[in-house]
């Protein structure tokens, strides 16, 4: 089989600050895969770099006394510890103010400029009066115009993922002076992706069921239809996207426009190719041969928070500049804690990628946890203390490192480090271990690393079984047994070699433990039918891993100094308490639950029952259980336009999307707004159901008769 051509990226780090945990589980499962895919003898070239430009970098700068190159190097110099401490192999690493990104991001606009892609128009534009400058995208805050959340950005909503223009923000202020901003003219160019070209090749190009995962191309495809403007005017297709910024700007100035930048979402990916560009020419490589190259295959891994850029704009900036399109964006959800919180170091919920090496605490111990959650799909997924320790312990230690130390000691002491021959029941076990190569390599391939976890874990078990039957201890004391003690060990031996390659792109620096233990080179998918053999030399066995301490993770978890243990934490113990508690029921009450105590008519009246009606209803990606409403409860904003709520409601059981869209129901109005990793949650929809859920299933949304108007309250 020709070896593939790889060129893998991930999402380039803002350099204003150190990495964070995020960042640190997007490189673990981009180097995974890489290293699953060198494995199988592919060529491989993974770069990565800061993105050094944009209004933020500039002030930062200036309030830390520095020029901006200066301060993204004095970032750039920190990345080091991370990257090493964890295992992350880039092979180069380059910054966005690089002078092949300056060239390339240039080449590229002219190119789609020389393709009739880029249009200049006049704009009124945020102005802050009191910095007297023109507000970039970032430094404007105010409400989603689509679900109302606030303190969101003037370029896209980190609640609902909508994408719009800084002047469709409600009660826009600046972040910098906290003034509210004025609109003023100013030119500004525009790459054209509502040309047909465009819409053409990317509904082809997000649809195709090649290039993104279904999940993110269901997404991507709502950005093609209908939707309501903040005006309550409707839109369709896409919009043309403004890369331009006015001086003062940290960026690359726009050929033939002086004063005029490039939007750093402009340079910013071509930086991925600036950064291999870098690579290729300390190598002597000529760079436009190999991305020439018909072969070349090209992955970006992202979080799902910047979707929007990697799948709509990048590839049509390299389409359309006549450049390769990528071959797959693989994008992943968000990392939280403890059920789905949101990582918070003042609240001691944050982990903190060096505080984890401080301490001492295995980096491989989290490259496997991370990797037996991740599953190729856009789903966030959550960190506990509890089940970090138990996977970690159980899996690691208790199946795999274990059967490396319950056989070696019997190979060194009573035959001379020397394998021996496996005979008739130890093949059948090695043959059942090498059957799987195919499906755990098709899981790597995947990134379903979880799923290569749990495989390789499940034949960690048919290995202790074997030497749970066998015992090699009690052999080692029977006289005449020599022979079987030696098989049975060299048996394990040669099952824990094959365990390793199957783990050695989670676990690069054991399997080079390992690799030392067994004096073997380092070994590749294929070696995995191939024995070490009758007679092999191995070295002595030193411990290959410790088990998690649990006072290392109460460290890992501590407030800052100063900083108090987060009151909530009683309240979290009661909820956490509560789920588990069993739920009382009485077949003699109505619904199967007691009613509740008695309460006054004031008790009553603090809640605000209203009619609502659902004007959008869909599913909720990560979530089996929830919908995401979009209500209707008579609202308006200050201009009178009329205003919605985002509620999240886990009826998903008992409806689908459509049966709800266009019904009334009732909600509570003044419920305070409740952050959820989906998002935000503005209310709570009513619906009843019986307390004995396997008797009587089933979930039913409250529906007002005909004739009942949104806004109206219940009395």
């Amino acid at each position: 089989m020709t070896a593939r051509k790889l060129f893998v990226t991930t999402a380039l780090p803002y350099a204003n600050g150190n990495f964070h945990i995020g960042h640190i589980m997007e490189y673990i499962q981009a180097d995974t895969w890489v290293r699953a895919q060198r494995m199988q003898g592919n060529a491989v070239n993974f770069v990565g770099a800061d993105d050094a430009h944009g209004a933020p970098i500039m002030i930062a700068a200036e309030k830390a006394g520095k020029t901006p190159q200066q301060f993204v190097a004095d970032i750039a110099a920190g990345r080091k510890p991370y990257l090493d401490g964890f295992h992350i192999a880039f092979d180069n690493w380059s910054n966005t103010d690089s002078p092949a990104n300056h060239e390339l991001s240039k080449q590229i606009y002219l190119d789609l400029k020389k393709a009739g892609f880029i249009e200049s128009r006049t704009i009124e534009q945020f102005f802050d009066p009191e910095k007297n400058m023109f507000l970039p995208d970032r430094f404007i805050k105010g409400e989603c115009p689509r679900c109302h959340a606030k303190d969101q950005y003037g370029d896209n909503c980190e609640v609902c993922s909508s994408v719009y223009a800084p002047t469709d923000l409600i009660n826009p202020f600046s972040a910098l002076s906290g003034a509210t901003p004025v609109m003023k003219s100013s030119e500004h160019f525009f790459f054209k992706l509502s040309d047909p070209r465009a819409v053409e090749f990317l509904t082809e190009w997000t649809q195709d069921g090649k290039h993104v995962q279904p999940e993110v191309a269901a997404k991507i495809k709502e950005w093609f239809g209908v939707r309501t403007n903040p005006d309550g005017s409707t839109s369709e297709g896409l919009d043309d996207w403004d890369i331009s910024r006015d001086a003062p700007y940290f960026g690359i100035e726009i050929p033939d426009a002086p004063g005029k930048y490039f939007y750093v979402w402009l340079d910013a990916p071509v930086g991925y190719l600036a950064s291999l560009k870098e690579l290729l020419a300390k190598r002597g490589e000529d760079y436009d041969a190999y991305m020439a190259d018909p072969d070349l295959e090209q992955y970006h891994f992202i979080g799902k928070d910047i979707i929007t850029f990697h799948t709509l704009f990048w590839p049509a900036m390299l389409k359309f500049s006549g450049r390769k399109t990528p071959t797959k964006i693989c994008v992943h959800g968000f990392l939280t804690v403890n059920n789905g919180e949101k990582m918070s170091k003042s609240r001691g919920t944050g982990l903190d990628p060096l505080k984890y090496l401080a301490l001492k605490m295995n980096p491989e111990w989290l490259r496997y946890y991370l990797g037996a959650k991740l599953n190729g799909k856009n789903e966030d997924i959550d960190f506990t203390a509890e089940d970090f320790m138990l996977r970690v312990n159980s899996d690691l230690i208790g199946k795999y490192v274990n059967i490396a130390s319950r056989a070696a000691g019997f190979i060194s002491k009573r035959f001379e480090g020397k394998l021996g021959q496996v005979s008739e029941d130890g093949q059948t076990l090695l043959a059942a271990l090498r059957e799987q190569q195919a499906a755990i390599v098709a899981s790597y391939e995947a990134r379903d690393t979880a799923r290569a976890a749990r495989d390789i874990m499940s034949l960690c078990d048919k290995v202790n079984s074997y030497v749970d039957a066998n015992k090699p201890w009690e052999l080692a004391k029977k006289e005449g047994m020599d022979a079987r003690l030696h098989d049975v060990c060299t048996t394990c031996i040669e099952a824990f070699r094959i365990l390793t390659i199957y783990l050695s792109p989670i676990l690069p620096a054991v399997a080079a433990e390992v690799a030392n233990f067994l004096i073997v080179p380092p070994e590749s998918f294929a070696d995995v039918v191939k024995p070490l053999g009758q007679g092999h030399q191995i070295g002595v066995y030193q411990h290959l891993m410790q088990r998690v301490d649990p006072k290392q993770l109460e460290s890992l978890f501590e407030p800052p100094a100063g900083q108090a243990a987060p009151a909530a934490e009683p309240v979290k113990a009661e909820k956490k308490a509560a789920k588990k508690a069993e739920p009382v029921i009485d077949p003699n009450a109505p619904g199967g639950e007691p009613l509740a105590e008695t309460i006054g008519i004031d008790d009553f009246m603090k809640i605000d029952l209203r009619i609502a009606k659902i004007l959008e209803c869909k599913a909720v990606e990560g979530s089996t259980k929830l919908l995401q409403l979009t209500l209707d409860v008579g609202e308006k904003d200050e201009n009178g336009q009329p205003k919605t709520r985002n509620v999240f409601s886990g009826i998903s059981s008992m409806y689908s999307p459509e049966q709800l869209v266009g019904k009334l129901t009732v909600t509570v109005a003044n419920l305070a707004p409740r952050k959820m990793k989906f998002g935000l949650s503005e209310g709570m929809v009513l619906a009843a159901s019986h307390a004995d859920e396997k008797t009587h299933p089933g979930i039913y949304v409250l529906e007002p008769f005909p004739g009942a108007q949104p806004g109206m309250r219940i009395h």
